[in-house]
């Protein structure tokens, strides 16, 4: 099925049809936020259900309960997707945690107002490719990404699922309010995990002592993660996601993007990143 069949566009880009539907769209747009929640942003496939695992374990000091028991759909609602305005997300005791793909234009009003705390992840943008590439290709709910080429020219010009990595990354680098943003990047997680858990805990005002930092950082190991079945989707329905055709949780690495693209690809990746990102001033890891 093509775009038209299975996407809507939402403030200049697409949403998947079945996963933001128009009532789940106004619930958020109508949304109240509290000071103290904590909003996990990122663009797809950039590390999200990772963060998902760790934020609700900082919250818990390290009692590994709710990620064993709580799907992180409801654990760490999307507060645009289509179960949000069924888990009385008014009632739940602060700090609420959610869980967003959306570029820092689409927030609504009250986030404006409101300012909620962030934690924006960021994932070298070959393997953001990499990662929705096979992706697409078990998500029936998503257009088939057909071939390397093929995808890799929809990925440049931003006619994915939210739009331009390149946009959705320079948006909330510019964002006002910088003290209540804390970026991180995937390649940083991967390097130095307990490192990253102790300045997330910190950002988060939960300093946590060594051995409940060393607790969470080895339940969020990509292969401990990979097992639970209440972060690897394994629960969702083959209506949605077919794990037979790519797990969802597939490598955790980086650099995998080399196993995938071409010289050639790589070389027009290049040029596009590098004229897209010229203003940028960010010390991005994979640079």
């Amino acid at each position: 099925m093509t775009e038209a069949d299975l996407y809507c566009e939402y403030k200049g880009v697409y949403v998947p049809k079945q996963m933001r539907p128009p009532e789940s769209l106004k619930y958020y747009e109508d949304f109240t936020f509290w000071p103290d929640d904590v909003m996990i942003v990122t663009f797809p496939k950039s590390g999200t259900t990772w963060m998902q695992e760790i934020v609700p374990l900082i919250h818990s000091e390290g009692d590994l309960t709710p990620v064993h028991t709580i799907p992180n759909w409801d654990r760490v609602p999307w507060l645009d997707g289509p179960w949000a305005q069924n888990l009385n997300l008014e009632q739940r005791p602060s700090p609420r945690i959610f869980t967003t793909h959306l570029h820092h234009s689409m927030m609504n009003e009250s986030y404006f107002k409101v300012k909620p705390k962030i934690i924006y992840v960021i994932r070298n943008p070959k393997d953001v490719f990499t990662s929705s590439f096979y992706f697409y290709g078990m998500a029936p709910y998503l257009v088939n990404p057909g071939t390397a080429d093929k995808f890799l020219e929809k990925f440049l010009n931003g006619k994915i699922l939210f739009g331009s990595w390149f946009e959705h990354v320079k948006g909330w680098l510019n964002a006002k309010d910088q003290d209540r943003i804390f970026y991180i990047s995937y390649e940083e997680m991967i390097q130095d995990l307990k490192g990253s858990v102790t300045k997330i805990a910190q950002f988060l005002g939960k300093p946590l002592s060594p051995e409940v930092i060393k607790k969470i950082a080895e339940n969020c190991l990509f292969k401990n993660m990979k097992h639970n079945k209440m972060s690897n989707y394994s629960l969702v329905p083959v209506e949605f996601m077919d794990q037979k055709k790519s797990e969802f949780l597939r490598k955790g690495i980086a650099g995998d993007w080399k196993n995938l693209l071409t010289k050639a690809q790589v070389e027009k990746f290049n040029t596009f990143y590098k004229e897209s990102m010229k203003d940028v001033k960010y010390n991005f890891v994979w640079d």
